[in-house]
């Protein structure tokens, strides 16, 4: 697999346990650079927890999940969000009073570059509705 062939994201055989209870029973999948995954089933079939166990909330007992290439399963949350990966749940009116910019920049606390004005303003063009 060159380079370019690496998924920006992999799961490999993601188990992951509460106790004695399987939530994920061994889901596999790769997301490739540019491309939109969607995670669908019913309630309890295990999405909300591969999504913790990739954000590292939670720890796999079995499998793997890579980032570049790079192993991060295990790796503390607070890391893993330094990378790009994180997650907001929708709906838990978490941060109810900040603005749409406010939102957006939230999500850049951990960068150091420069740069965070143009990702803003590409977002923007992305979503005009955000302005």
């Amino acid at each position: 697999m060159t380079a370019s062939d690496t998924p920006l994201l992999e799961v490999r055989d993601l188990v992951v346990a509460y106790g004695k209870i399987r939530a994920v029973k061994g889901i596999s999948f790769a997301v490739r650079q540019g491309s939109v995954v969607c995670l669908i089933g019913t309630n309890g079939a295990g999405k909300t927890t591969t999504l913790r166990t990739i954000s590292g909330l939670l720890s796999p007992a079995r499998g793997s999940v890579s980032f570049e290439g790079s192993r991060i399963d295990g790796t503390p949350a607070h890391k893993i969000v330094t990378l790009g990966v994180a997650q907001s749940p929708e709906g838990r009116h978490i941060f109810p009073r900040m603005t749409v910019k406010e939102n957006l920049l939230l999500g850049a606390y951990a960068r150091k570059d420069h740069g965070i004005a143009e990702d803003l303003e590409a977002a923007y063009e992305l979503f005009p509705i955000l302005r």
